[in-house]
């Protein structure tokens, strides 16, 4: 464990020397850092009433884990919970407290600017990677090594999993409640630009950015991140395979390694260099595969590990980058034009032509990680599985501040909107915002399928926790779990969107009401009260968020005493299944209707104000909830109940519990 000691170290010092960098730069607008303090100290606020609300579920667990499992495994859950909650926190604060740098560096250039968003984004990026590695090590060595710990680390992954998807539920329903209520009252109804100071959304808009797609990706990524090795771990310890443990281990440094080289180059070159911050990004990309692909060939020849382990991890890196490609293209290549010139003619055929192109980008995606998956357990078994999972995901940390940053440089363009910095200064950020959404969407994809490969190597952790060697669809008990689980993402995703529905409308409700009654506002003679509109997001996130999350909790458990745990092992594969495309198509949906509308801005078929425009502003409000907020919320509803099934249904098993169609055949 001492590599993961030594690279989380690094990460961690690298990460301060960023924060001190960006704090270090001085804000000489007051205006400018009047509004990055409201949208840091609603951030801050938001989440510190998440946590408030998630803690006593999270001393609920811890109980009943001390009782079924004992006090270990319950110590193991609170730590994986609190390191995934610091990781999200503290990059939260930087992209808040970097916002309005980077707008101020956008006076002297692209190149600056660029620097300070993603020196902010790799805040993010390194500290969830080095507190992974970090909290997985200490367990580990508090409880004795692996031998004694392998069965405690699953509790450290179930930690990170239920407050994922707190932070993804929460965080998406604030964000996009506060995004479509500014968008269908200032866009459309009073047809004033995106972040016009005159929006009393706009500040919860921006803050929602921040608490959904900075503390919300991160916490998904973490429990990603730590699903994944927690998996490998499990596998390699249930087939005592202590080399297949060392490779692992070594791959999850050496990714880690690769990704803070990688960083630190990004940075310098963004900073002194002309390129276009795009071709920056995928110079990082292709470098930061490369050193890993090289580092993880290099790791048989001191642990003796077989190739067919590098053969597995090689493919779920080529398979994530492959899917980043493929997302890029559906969500900012030629299908948006479809979209658009669909625009025209309304927003029924707007929101027809982007269903079918979502549609259509879910193939190749599933197709990608099916033979990933064919080729890696070919290699080497279930095992191979797991390492696929770890190697689309050892370069995290790269990944995830390149999709950090986006949120910076989108504050940073509207904090230039609200405090009317000069043209040229606007035109920076707001190339640095379409850059982001094209990092966001490609995020997404990426974390999409990194989350349906950790479930599968869960699910395989599972099988072998219980004695499943095979599930027979013929089996009634296998077939309706397989049904149950198909449809659970449908419900799920139904509870989420329908909280964002009724809090956008809310949220519409008080804009109307601002606009008419306070007098002079949309002539720009009176300010809006912007705290009632973060209030209202706020409040209603944080009732909303509960249910979904206590669905992933649920779901495994009740399947086993209705039907047994061949009932669960199907309720875990169709849940997957489903749930995998059915995250791929509302990313991809809301991204092409996204972008689609930012083609029309710029121009496109009689820019901002057109018919078409108006007609793309609605399918882009219809996608927001399905591309950040159920569509992500997934990911980590496949994972926490494949974690949940994976630590207490052995333990049912052992104690006999009855089953309710057992009971009934006999």
């Amino acid at each position: 464990m001492l590599e993961f000691f030594a690279v989380a170290v690094l990460l961690l010092l690298t990460v301060i020397l960023n924060a001190r960098w960006i704090l270090g730069i001085k804000v000489e607008n007051a205006l400018a850092a009047q509004i990055s303090g409201h949208i840091h100290d609603g951030a801050k606020a938001f989440l510190s009433s998440e946590y408030k609300v998630m803690f006593p579920w999270i001393v609920v667990l811890f109980i009943v884990l001390a009782l079924l499992t004992g006090y270990k495994s319950a110590i193991a859950f609170l730590a994986g919970a609190l390191f995934s909650i610091a990781a999200g926190y503290i990059g939260m604060q930087i992209a808040t407290l970097a916002n309005v740098r980077t707008t101020e560096a956008a006076r002297r250039g692209s190149g600056d600017a660029l620097s300070v968003a993603f020196s902010a984004g790799s805040v993010m990026g390194m500290t969830v990677v080095a507190f992974g590695l970090l909290g997985l090590g200490l367990v580990v060595f508090v409880f004795g090594g692996f031998e004694k710990a392998g069965g405690i680390v699953s509790s450290f992954s179930l930690g990170a999993s239920f407050v994922a998807l707190f932070a993804r539920v929460g965080g998406g329903i604030f964000t996009k409640a506060a995004d479509v209520g500014a968008d269908l009252v200032g866009k459309v109804e009073a047809n004033i630009p995106e972040d016009d100071p005159r929006n009393p959304a706009v500040i919860a808009d921006n803050v929602g950015d921040n608490v959904g797609d900075v503390a919300g990706m991160g916490a998904d990524l973490y429990e990603s991140y730590v699903g994944s090795i927690v998996a490998c771990i499990v596998l390699a310890l249930a087939e005592k395979n202590m080399v297949g443990l060392s490779f692992v281990l070594w791959a999850v440094s050496l990714g880690a390694l690769s990704s803070w080289f990688t960083i630190l180059l990004v940075r310098g070159i963004s900073s002194r260099s002309h390129m276009e911050p795009a071709n920056v990004f995928r110079m990082g990309s292709i470098l930061v595969t490369l050193l890993a692909v090289g580092f993880v060939c290099l790791i048989p020849m001191w642990t003796g590990a077989s190739w067919s382990y590098v053969v597995s991890t090689v493919a779920g890196m080529i398979v994530g980058i492959a899917i980043g490609f493929i997302t890029d293209y559906y969500t900012m290549g030629a299908p948006i034009k479809e979209i658009a010139k669909a625009s025209e003619t309304g927003a029924a055929t707007n929101i027809l032509s982007g269903m079918a192109i979502a549609m259509q980008s879910t193939f190749l995606p599933v197709l990608l990680v099916g033979l990933a998956t064919i080729v890696a357990y070919l290699s080497a078994g279930l095992f191979g599985i797991a390492l696929a999972g770890v190697g689309m995901l050892c370069t995290l940390a790269y990944s995830l501040s390149v999709d950090a940053y986006g949120p910076v440089a989108d504050n940073a363009g509207g904090i230039a909107e609200m405090a009317h910095f000069s043209p040229q200064v606007r035109e920076v950020t707001d190339g640095l915002d379409a850059l982001g959404n094209a990092t966001a969407a490609m995020g997404k994809g990426f974390a999409i399928a990194s989350a349906a490969l950790t479930a599968l190597a869960l699910f395989a952790a599972f099988n072998s926790a219980v004695g499943i060697k095979a599930l027979d669809v013929s089996d009634p008990k296998v077939l309706t779990g397989v049904m149950v689980g198909a449809a659970s993402p449908f419900l799920f995703s139904s509870i989420v969107i329908n909280a964002v529905s009724r809090t956008a409308f809310v949220i519409v409700k008080e804009v109307r009401r601002q606009f008419k009654e306070i007098p002079g506002l949309l002539s720009g003679q009176a300010n809006p009260d912007y705290v009632v509109c973060v209030s209202i997001s706020t409040s209603h996130a944080l009732k909303n968020m509960v249910v979904p999350a206590l669905l992933a909790l649920i779901l495994p458990l009740a399947s086993y005493f209705l039907l047994g745990v061949e009932g669960v092992g199907g309720v875990l594969i169709g849940q997957t299944v489903s749930g995998f495309v059915m995250a791929v198509y509302m990313a991809n949906a809301g991204g092409a209707w996204d972008n689609a509308k930012k083609l029309i801005e710029g121009g496109f078929l009689g820019g901002k104000g057109s018919e078409a425009h108006h007609a793309a502003v609605i399918g882009d409000t219809v996608g927001d909830p399905l591309k950040d907020t159920a569509g992500p919320s997934i990911n980590i509803l496949m994972k926490l109940s494949t974690v949940v099934s994976l630590i207490l249904i052995p333990i049912f098993v052992q104690m006999g519990l009855p089953v309710l169609i057992d009971l009934f055949a006999k």
